[in-house]
Order: C-alpha cells, then sequence, then structure tokens
C-alpha cells in the first residue's frame, strides 16, 4: 500500500504529539489517519458534560477485549447495547479495520491491539479532559462509579489512590457501586473527609434501614453557564444481593423508580432546566427507567460497561426524549454530551464517545507523576513475572473467557476440585499472547474484599438450583430483575442454557466426565467471592499463582462454553465462533 505525503506527514505529526516512534520504525504502523480528527470536537451549545464510568482502577492504558457474545432477551433482542463485531459496526457505523473498530469490538483483537497499542489510562484521560474542558467553560466530569476496585493498589490502600486520582482528575460528581464493597465505614470516611467540597457522592436509592431516609445526597443541582442543571444518582439497585450485604447492612438499596419521578419533579421545581441521571442500573435497566419515568434529558449509565456511540432516544411516558448513555469500561472512553439550551428548553444537542488512545494522546504530566509516585512502593509486587501467556487471556462476555477458564483450571488443578465456579465479573484486563502473566494481571481479575477461596460439597440438585439463579439474573426477560453480571463461569462441568426459558427451565445437559450429573451425589466444587459472610482461607490469587508459577508457557486446552440454545433468530448479539 502507498501513502500521499500529505497522509505521511499527518501521520508523522500524531506519531510525534504522542511521544511514539515515526513511521517505518516499527514493524506495525497504526493507521493513524482514521484518528485525524478524532479529538476534535467543536463545542455546541451551552451545557457540556462529560463521562466516564467502570474503569475499575485502571490508573495505566490497559488491553480490554470487548465481547462476542451479548445476548439480549425480550424486548431488548437484537439492539443496542445486544450487538457484537460487525453487526455493531454496521448498525453504528463505524469504519471495519478501523482504530474505532479496534476499541469498539473484539474483532481482529490480537492483531488490532499490537497494531493501535493500549487504550485508556489515567494520565491520558486527564489530557483529554483538559482539553475539552478548556473549550467547554463550565463543563461537569460526571463518574459512574465501580471507580475504587479493580486493581491491587486499589485494594491495598483501601481506596485511596482512586480516590485522589479522581480528584486530581476534577471529578464533580459520582455514584458507587463496587465502591461500597470497601464496607459502610470506609465509604463514609472517604466521602466526608476525602470527597468533602471536591466530588458529590449522590444516590436516591439506597435509604437508612431505620430511618428509612437518603444515606447519600440524592441530587446535587449546579449551574452551567447560567443554565441550572439538577443530575439525580443511581446507585447499583442489587448491591447487597450481587455483593456482600453483610458490609453494607444498614442500607437499604433498589430501583425506586417512584423516588426518582419525585426528585425530577423536585428539581423542576427548583428551577432545573436540564435534568440529568448518573446511574449505575445497566443499560437495559436504564432504558425500561427513561420509558416510565417523565422529564429526564439523558441518563449517563454504567455497570453493564457497554460501549455505545450514539445515545439511544427513549420516549418518556409524556412522549418526550430521554437520551440513554453508556460509556464503556476500563478508561476506554469519555463520552461528551454538549447541549443547546434556550429559554428554558434543550432545543438540539451533539454526542461523542471518544477511545482513549494511549499512543495517540499524551500523557498528563501531573496526573503521571501522582500515578508513578502512587505505585512506586508496590512495583515489585505487582511486576512479579508468573508465566506467559500461550493464547490471549480476556474476560468480557456472556461465559467463559479464557482468562476465567485459567482461573478455574487454577481452582481445579490447586485445590483438587472435580466442578469449579468463578464469578461473571465484566472486569478484568485482556494479556496478549507472548506476553509475561504478571501478579498485576491477576489481581486485576480478582481484586476484590472477599475473595477467599472456598471448597464446598455441592449436590447436583445444588448446583443446578445455583446456575438456574445466576442465569435469571443476566436473561430475565424484565430488566428490572437483572442483576447485572456475566454467567457464573464453570469448570469441568458441561451444559446447555437455553437463555429464552423461564428459571427452572435454562439450566439442562448437566455432565461431569461425560455421565449425567445426579441430583443427590456431592460433588467437590471449588469457588471463590462469597457473599453469604466472611470467610476463612487463602485469596483466589494465591491460588491462581500457585497454579501459574507451575506451568511455565499457559496453553487453555479447552475453554469451557455451554451448548447454546433458543438463539436461531439471534440479530447480531452472539458470535459462537468468533
Amino acid at each position: 500500500m502507498t501513502i500521499s505525503r500529505r497522509e505521511f506527514l499527518q501521520m508523522l505529526a500524531i506519531a510525534s504529539l504522542a511521544g511514539c516512534a515515526t513511521p517505518g520504525t516499527e514493524k506495525t504502523k497504526p493507521n493513524f489517519k482514521s484518528l485525524e480528527n478524532l479529538y476534535h470536537v467543536p463545542p455546541k451549545g451551552n451545557v457540556s458534560l462529560l463521562h466516564f464510568t467502570d474503569c475499575h482502577a485502571q490508573l495505566l492504558p490497559v488491553q480490554f477485549r470487548e465481547p462476542h457474545i451479548n445476548i439480549g432477551v425480550n424486548m431488548m433482542n437484537g439492539r443496542p447495547p445486544h450487538l457484537v463485531g460487525e453487526h455493531h459496526l454496521k448498525y453504528f457505523a463505524v469504519e471495519p479495520g478501523s482504530a474505532e473498530a479496534y476499541a469498539y469490538t473484539y474483532l481482529n483483537f490480537e492483531e488490532a491491539a499490537r497494531q493501535y497499542g493500549k487504550i485508556g489510562g489515567f494520565a491520558h484521560l486527564a489530557t483529554l479532559v483538559k482539553q475539552l474542558r478548556a473549550q467547554r467553560p463550565g463543563s461537569l466530569l460526571l463518574d459512574g462509579g465501580d471507580t475504587w476496585q479493580g486493581s491491587a493498589t486499589a485494594l491495598w490502600t483501601n481506596a485511596q489512590d482512586m480516590v485522589d486520582a479522581c480528584k486530581l482528575l476534577g471529578v464533580d460528581v459520582m455514584t458507587g457501586h463496587w465502591e461500597f464493597t470497601y464496607g459502610a465505614d470506609r465509604v463514609r470516611e472517604i466521602i466526608d473527609k476525602d470527597l468533602d467540597g471536591h466530588i458529590d457522592f449522590i444516590a436516591q436509592n439506597v435509604i437508612d434501614n431505620e430511618w428509612e431516609e437518603a444515606v447519600f445526597k440524592p441530587y446535587t443541582m449546579k449551574d452551567i453557564n447560567g443554565v441550572p442543571v439538577a443530575i439525580i444518582g443511581q446507585a447499583f439497585p442489587y448491591t447487597p444481593i450481587a455483593n456482600p450485604g453483610y458490609m453494607i447492612p444498614d442500607w437499604s438499596f433498589g430501583i425506586r423508580e417512584d423516588t426518582m419521578q419525585q426528585y425530577v419533579d423536585k428539581a423542576r421545581k427548583e428551577g432545573a432546566q436540564v435534568v440529568v441521571v448518573l446511574s449505575h442500573n445497566g443499560m437495559d435497566v436504564d432504558i425500561k427507567l427513561a420509558s416510565r419515568v417523565k422529564g429526564i434529558d439523558a441518563i449517563f449509565g454504567g455497570h453493564t460497561h457497554d460501549a455505545v456511540p450514539r445515545p439511544l432516544e427513549i420516549k418518556d411516558p409524556d412522549g418526550k426524549r430521554t437520551l440513554v448513555i453508556n460509556s464503556g469500561s476500563n478508561t476506554k472512553f469519555l463520552a461528551v454530551l454538549d447541549l443547546d439550551v434556550k429559554n428554558g428548553k434543550i432545543n438540539d444537542y451533539n454526542f461523542t464517545l471518544l477511545p482513549i488512545f494511549a499512543n495517540v494522546l499524551q500523557a498528563d504530566p501531573e496526573m503521571q507523576t501522582y500515578i508513578d509516585k502512587t505505585r512506586k512502593p508496590f512495583l515489585p509486587a505487582l511486576n512479579k513475572e508468573l508465566a506467559v501467556a500461550g493464547e490471549l487471556l480476556y474476560r468480557r462476555g456472556n461465559f467463559n473467557g479464557t482468562f476465567d477458564q485459567l482461573i478455574l483450571d487454577a481452582m481445579q488443578e490447586v485445590q483438587e476440585a472435580q466442578i469449579s465456579f468463578s464469578p461473571g465479573f465484566r472486569w478484568g484486563v485482556s494479556v496478549l499472547p507472548g506476553d509475561k502473566i504478571t501478579s498485576e494481571h491477576v489481581m486485576t481479575q480478582t481484586a476484590i474484599t472477599y475473595a477467599t477461596a472456598t471448597l464446598t460439597d455441592l449436590s447436583g440438585e445444588d448446583i443446578k438450583n445455583i446456575m438456574e439463579d445466576v442465569a435469571d439474573n443476566l436473561f430475565n426477560i424484565d430488566p428490572y430483575y437483572q442483576q447485572g453480571g456475566d454467567m457464573v463461569r464453570v469448570g469441568g462441568l458441561k451444559y446447555t442454557i437455553d437463555p429464552t426459558k423461564k428459571i427452572g427451565n435454562r439450566i439442562t445437559d448437566l455432565e461431569l466426565d461425560g455421565k449425567p450429573l445426579s441430583a443427590k451425589k456431592k460433588y467437590r466444587t471449588a469457588g471463590w467471592a462469597s457473599v453469604a459472610g466472611p470467610r476463612e482461607g487463602k485469596p483466589i490469587w494465591e491460588i491462581v499463582e500457585e497454579y501459574l508459577t507451575n506451568k511455565g508457557t499457559v496453553h487453555i486446552k479447552e475453554l469451557n462454553v455451554p451448548t447454546i440454545k433458543g438463539l436461531s433468530s439471534h440479530p447480531g448479539y452472539v458470535d459462537l465462533k468468533p
């Protein structure tokens, strides 16, 4: 392929800006032409809101493979965010093979990752935030939660590294989910001592059990260039179910659609010309909420890690438009919503979801200095080399990913279990083939405050019931009963799943070692991340590290995915052979 002199100069200029090697000095040459105008986003109107979510404590740039299976059921069948691969690109008019296609999909991931490099990182995000804010005086930066958890340093500093990073980044408002797994006392301490005067932590749907009053500020009013803007918080509604309830025993969660309507109405009466919700519901839930609550202009959503290039325009009960937005995860993206507000009404809007290419955006010096200083004491532990990845290791998707399989295999071998279960978490970075697997990589998959590995004798009936419960959380036809996450990862056990069935009938054909699972027989089952109560024992990362140090190069012998039924008419949300 030949390139023009103009194209060469464009590539050279951008590479120089990013501090990259010039074209021809590396084996792979990114198609920087596709990024020529990516970060040129002229402001529009007089109100601007920036949004990121689900960064999961990733201070550094990462690789993160998007899913090849993202099943939507009932009304969500075949519509965003349940589109993957080529179907996603076609729906949103993203050029195949482009840098944006690499950011949004799993397609040709290994090749694209080596070509375009890592994405995200707080230092590169900070550069973009400063650039956009300089063009948009008065703009607000919204953090959708799942910020304080997901890395070794966040766990070891009790979230302090991320709290300080967010203050430095200039976050204005946030809500939460995994934040609550540090316990009520720690959350309160951070809000009262660290965030006070800097970041508003809001959540209208968290209620004190004794007094039935809001635990946190339900909403906040901000003036943006003379326009009153209300931001209402919506924390993850099922936190005490999906995570340990004993860590937050005095707080009650829920969707609380009725109180959401009350706060929208209250904000309007107080003069709000724009009302937005900062949500950690998950996108399917946000779509339903938007159709049932009047007067919301936009919902900035998180939890399900969906990177959606355009807002969905949902009609509320009065027929008015609500924009439903979801901005991906792992600091891969920054959303920009510009609103033209005149005479108390939104006349027009412009939305852009910007991938954070670390090879294009320079690292902000102030943020990079903070990150380096914060990480320095932990580097010997973080950089410990355990093994080499024999193939791409990834997690995200409705069913087992290769890093999930590694964890499952580790539990079965080290704990001598017949069957292994690993939670369907959506966070955890990817590792390219041939790269060293470090302790830090393992911690990005396992760093939680209740990570104890367990070994239990479970009957076949218990095992089926557990799997049915998790499947219903994911595939319930009513989004309000979906509790997020992906399907529990299963090692050793073969099964069939039909997401279109009802609870009790989705999981069939359970087999172990070629034989049907017996309902009454007990099986030695390994797991981790129990939400039932504190457990004694080794944390899961010790199990995985012990397994890896004996392997050298790790190959996943078999990716244990279920046989999937009921998807004969699937329109683009699953690629069974990626």
